[in-house]
């Protein structure tokens, strides 16, 4: 277990993890998969270090011209350095593909050419923008927190209940290898984080704001897996990462919102 874990981290972030000996490609795809249900942990931990970036910019530079900027850019930038930009790449290339009204198989070569197109530079700004102006708000912290872990299981949610788009690829590989134990305990795990952290804040007044960041998170994502799949006949790797960060948004906003 405990290397299912490390396999979790070394895969969604760049932090150097211990049991990582070479193994065949299958064997590699089979290990990413079983390590899943560790994805929501690793997001509790990749948004930790992400706010002790922003408490940083906040002891040095919140007081400048009475403002929270330099704490929200920090927090966004240590997480997009951690994570090497993953799942931020996914979307870029998701939205390129996904809004250029083309066939199915020509979205799909879209979507796996690397260069960055006008529609997926749009993605990437209003996520990093609406990322800035919720992490901006007084209840940054904890919203912080739950948003990283909640975008990784809904991550899960799009592997594990819709079709990949291709025979090939990170999507399939996914798909072939995850197991319903290992979305039950990404699930449980991602429940007691949002509980334990929502309560931590807020009391009982913190856990139902985290139980409706939850459920928008999710509705979210359901509702772009199901026009995605309609679309190209399925999800891709980079769609993975794409409501990775769109889970993450929807639950910033729910979370740092003043009414809901």
């Amino acid at each position: 277990m405990l290397a299912s874990f490390f396999e979790a981290l070394r895969f969604l972030t760049v932090i150097p993890a211990p049991f990582g000996a070479p193994v065949s490609a299958e064997a590699f795809d089979r290990n990413i998969a079983r390590a899943m249900a560790w994805f929501p942990t690793v997001g509790l931990l990749i948004g930790a270090i992400g706010a002790a970036a922003g408490w940083l910019g906040e002891v040095f530079w919140g007081g400048v011209n009475g403002t929270a900027l330099p704490r929200a850019v920090l927090a966004i930038v240590a997480m997009g350095i951690l994570t090497a930009g993953l799942h931020l790449d996914g979307l870029s290339d998701t939205f390129d593909g996904v809004m250029s009204w083309r066939s199915r198989e020509r979205k799909l070569e879209i979507m796996k050419d690397s260069r960055i197109g006008a529609m997926g530079a749009l993605a990437l700004i209003a996520v990093l923008l609406l990322k800035v102006a919720f992490l901006a708000t007084p209840n940054w912290l904890p919203a912080l927190l739950i948003a990283a872990t909640l975008g990784r299981w809904v991550d899960l949610y799009a592997i594990f209940f819709f079709p990949p788009a291709t025979q090939g690829g990170l999507g399939r590989s996914f798909k072939d290898h995850t197991r319903m134990r290992d979305f039950v305990l990404a699930t449980v795990f991602t429940l007691a984080i949002a509980a334990g952290v929502g309560y931590w804040r807020a009391g009982m007044a913190g856990v139902a704001r985290s139980a409706i960041a939850l459920v928008l998170a999710l509705a979210v994502t359901h509702g772009l897996c199901a026009r995605w799949t309609r679309s190209l006949g399925g999800l891709t790797g980079d769609i993975f990462g794409a409501v990775s960060e769109i889970g993450e948004v929807v639950a910033l906003a729910a979370l740092t919102a003043l009414t809901i």
